[in-house]
């Protein structure tokens, strides 16, 4: 597992042992941000949920993000992430929390929004959704921010949650990830809000 492109090009990053952490694998991340170069350069504010590695968090700070937030519940992947931003020199515009995602979505104030929220949950984790509709209301994407979402094919994901929209879809093998940006679309069947009189 390697930093793809950016200021920690071709670093490999260490990685829990054991199979309760599954990192994205190179070939999906490598597609992953093949796609995001459509979007432009990557700039501003990254959140890494269910960050295992920080491979992605990691990622984004690589190519040019100005600070990037990890949220991982388990204290000793936490000090593999601190590990992995030392071993980078990307530690000065990173931060490590240890806490439950769901936590961290309800009760965190950061100073500004995030221009890309990514996670990678547990393989096939059922509550992915809830994660992704905990994320909508919480108000921490900014204005036409992305949500990028791992998943397993067999957990299919909806294309919209409140005023998120899916833009993207991708498969890889028993891989996938879904891209959602944030959107002033009315939802279906619903009627648009009148500007004024």
């Amino acid at each position: 597992m390697r930093v793809i492109t950016g200021s920690a090009k071709g670093h490999r990053l260490k990685a829990p042992k054991g199979m309760t952490t599954r990192p994205m694998l190179d070939r999906v991340k490598e597609a992953l941000f093949s796609v995001l170069e459509g979007y432009g350069p990557i700039r501003g504010r990254v959140l890494d949920l269910y960050a295992g590695t920080g491979s992605l968090g990691i990622e984004c700070l690589s190519r040019g993000a100005a600070w990037a937030d990890f949220v991982e519940m388990r204290a000793h992947v936490c000090a593999i992430i601190r590990d992995n931003l030392a071993h980078t020199r990307l530690t000065e515009r990173a931060r490590v929390y240890q806490m439950p995602v769901g936590r961290y979505v309800a009760s965190a104030h950061p100073p500004e929004k995030y221009d890309i929220i990514v996670m990678d949950p547990p393989y096939a984790d059922p509550v992915i959704e809830d994660t992704i509709r905990a994320v909508n209301a919480s108000g921490l994407l900014a204005e036409a921010g992305l949500l990028i979402v791992g998943h397993s094919p067999r957990v299919p994901l909806a294309d919209r949650y409140g005023s998120i929209r899916r833009r993207k879809f991708r498969r890889l093998g028993d891989s996938c990830f879904s891209i959602y940006e944030t959107t002033t679309e009315p939802l279906e069947n619903e009627e648009p809000t009148a500007a004024g009189p």
